[in-house]
């Protein structure tokens, strides 16, 4: 809650027991990076163990019966032991606060958490909270966000229960219900016994500066529980990044539309594995709606039947459900090829989406016409003998004509069914491609949401090939094996001649590397290098990584721009090139990077001589 005491805003956790404030306790750690900047709105409390009095505002001082109530870094003293608390970040940072306050005796650690999710974060977490209590012994309550927050961010939940390094409830990480109650019983006496054994630990609490106290009338046990059975420490199950893919970013679909009170999605559906990875998201997010309404979720099964217009309505089949929601369409070019238009048709009869296929080459020629008309000239493909630039602007119309395209089907196609409402307009293009900036501005990458914008290739490939096998989906197979392509180019003899990897110059799992050096290891060009000249020695030469390196740069610096107007997208991946409020960067570079370069290559230099010394010597 934010409270303002003395005319500071503080985020605080407000502690109340049978309608009495027991404790305001300010946050002392704000998150402000990456995705976060509470500095933005808040102060944090730097008074360690101090409290101050605080007036309770009249409306409350009404309801409580209290004037004042301690506001500060304090614990909980009750009849039977002592509960601290820590706030979200706090758990996180190098020296948290639940160190000194179990120094200090406090047995029972909670925290209100607001994470996000990230894939492979969940480790992370529990780890944090198993040590904690590893360490020091002790309960640690660990509660956390679940759902979107009306932005680029899922929390997923992932509530626990630990004491002395061992996880005793485990809640789930991602589903529909709003609430979670998680409970274990667990005996106080096995925290006393474990922290007397260790020496070291109870050698720095004989040193620790005491919390001030607030004492609270009041027992979390009594006499009675002798025979209460003790909760059994379980082993914490995760999701593979798969099934992570197959939940969090459906459960965030999920929380979109219902509160933008849309009708559905619309989706474009090219025949590759990125729009495929969206579709499957859609029908996965069915599946959990169908599930959530058959264990009894009345909120879910209220909020279908509000977005499908229809009171009486009980979805029971996914693949039903998705035909109502979600809108499928083929936009064909005479850059298309046949084998695509398949596989788009072939999902979407297997999810069961309303699906559409039309022709856009009648709009493209328009455009184009237009150009020529007012310059006279025509424009050609590389391949027909036009120039690059040519080349680049005829690909680019393409793109752009689909965009208009999906946002005028998306807002009537319903109508033109006779059902009422619009449809979301779903965006699918990678975090690998986002990052290098390989998509058309204004084109399909343009949309309302992108659900795969925050997941690599690398991901969302093992994702399509989890579903083909789940759920299942055999039409995912020829879209996993076919060669990643824009088909904007014309075919050579009818079949497709320009690929993805062969446009951008490099593997999307190259992609995947240089991102996390630029974002995670926070390398430029000429960090990056020597950090791939160790990665990469056994399969490319000090100039093969250079030339590498040299060229996603220049790309990367030419489009950054293009992040200014990116999808919001689910945020995933720890190296997300999100300009909104993840990576925060310069879109206008030099793309030349004069000096970087210059020392890559008088490195380069240097080496090759090395090495042709060495190769001199017998």
């Amino acid at each position: 809650m934010p409270v303002m005491h003395r005319n500071v805003r503080y985020n605080c956790r407000v502690i109340f027991l049978n309608r009495r404030i027991l404790l305001i306790r300010p946050k002392m750690a704000l998150a402000n990076e990456g995705n976060y900047r509470e500095l933005r709105w808040f102060t944090p409390w730097s008074r360690s163990r101090q409290t101050e009095e605080y007036f309770l505002p009249r409306m409350i001082q009404e309801l409580t019966k209290q004037e004042t109530v301690p506001f500060g870094d304090a614990v909980l003293a009750t009849l039977d032991t002592c509960i601290g608390s820590e706030v979200c970040e706090e758990l996180w940072t190098p020296r948290s606060p639940h160190v000194d306050m179990g120094l200090d005796g406090v047995e029972i650690f909670t925290n209100a958490s607001g994470s996000h999710h990230v894939l492979r974060k969940a480790h992370a977490r529990v780890d944090l909270v198993t040590m904690a209590t590893t360490k020091n012994g002790g309960i640690y309550l660990l509660a956390n966000q679940k759902g979107c927050d009306g932005d680029r961010l899922y929390y997923d939940g992932c509530a626990m229960i630990a004491m002395n390094g061992s996880v005793f409830a485990q809640g789930s990480q991602f589903s529909l219900d709003d609430v979670e109650v998680l409970t274990a019983t667990l005996d106080l006496e096995d925290v006393r016994s474990y922290r007397a054994e260790i020496s070291s630990r109870n050698l720095e609490a004989s040193k620790v500066s005491p919390y001030p106290r607030v004492k609270v009338d009041f027992a979390l046990s009594c006499h009675e529980d002798l025979l209460e059975p003790l909760s059994e420490p379980v082993e914490w199950k995760y999701h593979s990044p798969a099934e992570e893919i197959s939940l969090g970013p459906a459960c965030w679909l999920w929380d979109f539309l219902r509160r933008s009170q849309q009708a559905g999605f619309l989706l474009p559906l090219s025949g590759g594995v990125d729009s495929a990875a969206t579709a499957c998201l859609v029908y996965s997010m069915c599946r959990q709606v169908c599930e959530a309404v058959k264990d009894g979720n009345q909120d879910v099964l209220a909020d279908v039947r509000t977005i499908v217009d229809q009171p009486s309505y009980t979805p029971q089949d996914p693949r039903e459900l998705c035909g109502r929601i979600l809108t499928t369409c083929y936009m064909a070019s005479e850059n298309s090829s046949q084998e695509t238009c398949d596989r788009a048709k072939e999902l979407a009869q297997q999810i069961g989406s309303h699906h559409l296929g039309l022709n856009i080459d009648p709009a493209v020629k328009a455009v184009v016409g237009i150009f020529s008309l007012v310059t006279g000239k025509s424009p050609l493909f590389a391949i027909h003998g036009g120039s690059s630039r040519e080349n680049l602007a005829l690909q680019n119309v393409q793109a752009r004509v689909r965009m208009v395209v999906a946002y005028l089907f998306a807002q009537l196609s319903l109508w033109s069914r006779g059902a009422r409402g619009g449809l979301l307009v779903l965006g699918s293009a990678n975090v690998d491609e986002s990052l290098l900036g390989y998509l058309t501005k204004y084109d399909c990458s343009s949309a309302d949401i992108n659900p795969i914008g925050g997941i690599s290739k690398t991901d969302l490939k093992d994702f399509v090939q989890f579903c083909m096998e789940s759920f299942p989906l055999p039409a995912l197979q020829s879209i996993l094996v076919a060669p990643p392509t824009a088909e904007l180019e014309p075919l050579a003899s009818g079949q497709v001649s320009q690929t993805d990897e062969e446009d951008m110059g490099m593997t999307y799992a190259e992609l995947s590397v240089y991102g996390r050096l630029r974002k995670l290891a926070k390398t430029g060009p000429y960090g990056m290098f020597c950090k791939l000249l160790v990665m990469w020695r056994d399969v490319c030469t000090p100039r093969q990584v250079a030339d590498k390196v040299k060229r996603f740069f220049s790309k990367y610096s030419m489009n950054r721009h293009k992040m200014t107007t990116l999808t919001p997208a689910y945020h995933a991946e720890s190296y997300s090139p999100d300009d909104n409020r993840f990576d925060l960067r310069p879109f206008l570079y030099n793309t030349g990077w004069p000096w970087q370069f210059r020392c890559i290559d008088k490195q380069v230099l240097q080496l090759e001589r090395r090495q042709q010394d060495l190769d001199g010597v017998d």
